[in-house]
């Protein structure tokens, strides 16, 4: 029901209003989200969406890290179709209408182009020509790690070695609550971890117990929260970016690149471990090849 609805409004842009094929491509990858989101959440019929169903999936969609731009082209969309089948005469009202929306404008922190993560990481490289220490070795490997996978501070600094999973492409990362997922990650990535085993990490270890950790500090142990936001912050300012960013900001990145590229809503929330009970436990059994997939098809690195 809903998609006969979906393929009338897009037969009437292209029918009656012209609109271009990138418009009427971009129209049907927001809807297509929209409607995949209100089938998991049993809404069946598009007469029975109310404004609460269209206020939670705006806020769904800024809470896996959509840009504030694209969350109003998705509304943009939506309100499009709602209009169409009120003025068709398909539904008795529009609930887009006097929507209370958030104020993701505001709330959602600044979101990196692809320019701006290659602007810090060719920044990445040694303090001074003095500096000999290599450590900017494992600063790429960590922020390549960052922005391919999306994953927490928590996450990154608790990694171990055998968590990577570089045949397959994919690392295993346990997140709140130790809850266990694999998230694709690129081979710029891998190859950059691959670089910080073998030159620097041996020497970081020097006979000290790490446990398998996989990024140390100078003195063999684990890095800190605090290590990874001074190096994302140094980083940031050799790069001469302005925004203010810090290590959560490349996970709103990865999130925002792949949605933009049209990457499955279901195997980004599932890359990002997202607990929300009403989403995440639906995506849990998402096929591993799927989501690989889907990264590699739209991530910038994958």
């Amino acid at each position: 029901m809903i998609d006969q609805d979906v393929t009338s409004f897009f037969q009437f842009l292209m029918l009656e209003k012209g609109l271009a094929i990138n418009s009427i491509e971009a129209y049907r990858r927001d809807l297509q989200r929209y409607t995949v989101y209100l089938s998991l959440h049993s809404v069946n019929d598009i007469a029975a969406v109310t404004n609460q169903h269209i206020a939670a999936y705006v806020r769904h969609l800024h809470g896996v890290g959509l840009s504030a731009k694209s969350i109003a082209r998705n509304l943009s969309a939506i309100k499009g179709l709602h209009k169409y089948l009120l003025n068709e005469g398909q539904v008795t009202s529009n609930p887009t209408e006097n929507v209370n929306l958030p104020a993701i404008g505001k709330s959602l922190p600044d979101v990196l182009t692809f320019e701006e993560v290659e602007l810090i990481l060719r920044s990445i490289g040694p303090k001074s020509s003095t500096d000999h220490s290599n450590l900017f070795i494992r600063d790429r490997a960590i922020i390549e790690t960052l922005y391919a996978t999306g994953i927490r501070v928590s996450e990154l600094i608790a990694l171990k070695q055998h968590q990577v999973l570089a045949e397959e492409q994919l690392i295993r990362v346990f997140g709140k609550g130790a809850k266990e997922r694999l998230v694709p990650i690129g081979v710029p990535a891998l190859n950059a971890i691959a670089v910080y085993e073998e030159r620097l990490r041996p020497l970081l270890v020097r006979g000290h117990a790490t446990n398998g950790i996989l990024f140390l500090n100078r003195r063999g142990k684990g890095l800190t929260r605090a290590m990874i936001w001074n190096l994302v912050k140094e980083y940031t300012r050799r790069s001469g970016i302005e925004k203010e960013v810090h290590p959560h900001t490349f996970r709103h990145t990865f999130a925002t690149h792949l949605l933009e590229g049209g990457a499955d809503l279901r195997a980004v929330q599932e890359m990002l471990g997202h607990s929300d009970i009403t989403t995440t436990q639906l995506y849990t059994h998402i096929d591993r090849d799927f989501i690989r997939t889907e990264h590699q098809k739209y991530h910038p690195r994958g």
